[in-house]
C-alpha cells in the first residue's frame, strides 16, 4: 500500500468521524438537543428543592385487636402412672396396649391366695359369732343372761367383721384398676413378673379433652382472664384448634418474668397427643378507635417517646404516650389526634421546624 492510498483512507475515516459528531446537532434542529432537555422540567424543581423528602401516614382510628404469639405444650386432661400398692407376683394382665379402658376396669391382678385364705377363715368365725350374738340376744329378752354377756358377744362379732373389712382392703390392693376413662399406654411387665410399689407398669391418659400450658409476658398479666379464647396449631399439621383459658397461675415466674396459663380444648379425634409442641395465638381485649402508628415513627428518648408530625410545611415534634406494641405498630394513647399527618421516615435528619416535603402519604388504617 503506497502513501497515496494511506492518505485517502485516513481522509475518509476523518470525514466519517466528523459526520457522526455533527449528526445529533443537525437532527435536533432549533431545539438544540431536545432529547436530553425534555427530562429537565421534571427533575429540575426537585433538584432545586432543598426540603427533606419524607413519607407520612394520616392518623385514622381503627379497631385494634391485640394478639400475643406464644408456644406451649399439650397436657393430658388426666394422666397417671400405674404402679402397685403392694409387692407380689402378677397373675393376670387384663388390657391391650393402646386401647380405651373405662373407669373401674381391672387392669392387673397380683397373687392374693394367702389373703383369700385369711378371708375365708374370718368369714367362718363371723358366722359363729353371729349365731352366738343371736342366741345371747334371745336369752337377754327372757332375762336369762346379763347385758354384759350380750355386749361381749356383740363386740366379738364386730371385731371379726372389722378383720374381714381389713382383709378385703388388702385384697383390693392386689387389684390395679383404671381410675378414669382413658387410653392405656405400653406395658412394662408380663404375667408372672414380681412387682413392687416402685415398679413402673404403664400409663393411663385421658385425652378426649386436653390442656394447653403456655406463658405470656408479665406486662400482659392484667389483660388475661379466665374464659378467654385462643387458637393454636401443632407442628406437622395445618389444622387450627380452638381453646379457652381456664386457669391462671397466681404468680409471675421470677426467672422468665412470664405468667403461666392453662387452657382446655376438645380432642374428640385424639390427634392432639400429650407432650406435643404447639404455637398459641391469644387475642387480648379489642381497642375501639385506636390510633396505630408505625413503630419506625416512634423516637425513644429520656422519660418517654416522641414523634414528628407535618404541620404547615414543617416538621413538628410531639411527645406521645404509647400503649400496646406489636412487631410493626404502636398504640398511641396520647399526643396524636385523628387527621394528624405523622412522618415515618428521615428520623435521623429531622429537626423541629425543619422544612419538609411529603413524597408519599397513606392512611394509618392501611398499614
Amino acid at each position: 500500500m503506497n502513501k497515496l492510498t494511506v492518505g485517502v483512507l485516513t481522509a475518509l475515516a476523518g470525514a466519517v468521524l466528523l459526520f457522526s459528531l455533527l449528526l445529533p446537532r443537525l437532527s435536533g434542529g432549533d431545539d438544540g438537543g431536545a432529547g436530553t432537555v425534555s427530562a429537565q422540567p421534571q427533575t429540575a424543581p426537585q433538584q432545586n428543592d432543598r426540603r427533606l423528602a419524607v413519607r407520612a401516614v394520616v392518623m385514622e382510628p381503627q379497631t385494634f385487636e391485640n394478639r400475643i404469639s406464644s408456644t406451649g405444650t399439650v397436657v393430658a386432661d388426666e394422666s397417671v402412672t400405674l404402679q402397685a400398692e403392694v409387692s407380689g407376683r402378677v397373675t393376670s394382665i387384663n388390657f391391650t396396649e393402646g386401647e380405651l379402658v373405662n373407669a373401674g376396669n381391672l387392669l392387673v391382678k397380683i397373687n392374693d391366695a394367702d389373703l383369700q385364705a385369711e378371708l375365708r377363715r374370718a368369714q367362718y368365725r363371723r358366722n359363729l359369732a353371729e349365731i352366738r350374738e343371736q342366741r345371747m340376744a334371745s336369752l337377754l329378752e327372757r332375762n336369762a343372761t346379763s347385758q354384759q354377756e350380750y355386749d361381749t358377744a356383740l363386740n366379738e362379732l364386730m371385731v371379726i367383721q372389722a378383720e374381714i373389712d381389713l382383709i378385703n382392703a388388702r385384697i383390693a390392693q392386689t387389684e390395679i384398676r383404671a381410675p378414669f376413662d382413658g387410653i392405656i399406654g405400653l406395658r412394662a411387665i408380663s404375667p408372672g413378673s414380681y412387682i413392687t410399689p416402685q415398679t413402673y407398669i404403664t400409663e393411663l391418659q385421658k385425652v378426649n379433652r386436653v390442656k394447653v400450658d403456655f406463658s405470656v409476658p408479665e406486662r400482659f398479666s392484667g389483660m388475661v382472664v379466665q374464659g378467654q379464647a385462643f387458637r393454636f396449631n401443632r407442628q406437622g399439621s395445618e389444622n387450627t384448634y380452638d381453646g379457652e383459658v381456664y386457669a391462671i397461675q397466681p404468680r409471675v415466674e421470677p426467672d422468665t418474668r412470664t405468667l403461666r396459663l392453662r387452657g382446655v380444648a376438645e380432642n374428640t379425634d385424639n390427634v392432639l397427643l400429650p407432650g406435643a409442641f404447639v404455637e398459641v395465638d391469644l387475642a387480648l381485649r379489642a381497642i375501639d378507635r385506636a390510633l396505630m402508628a408505625p413503630s419506625e415513627a416512634i423516637i425513644p428518648e429520656m422519660g418517654g417517646q416522641s414523634v414528628y408530625v407535618y404541620r404547615n410545611g414543617k416538621a413538628e415534634r410531639r411527645q406521645v404516650e404509647i400503649g400496646v406494641r406489636t412487631d410493626r405498630r404502636v398504640h398511641i394513647t396520647e399526643g396524636l389526634a385523628q387527621g394528624d399527618t405523622l412522618l415515618t421516615t428521615g428520623m435521623l435528619q429531622l429537626r423541629p421546624g425543619m422544612d419538609v416535603r411529603i413524597a408519599e402519604i397513606r392512611s394509618s388504617a392501611q398499614q
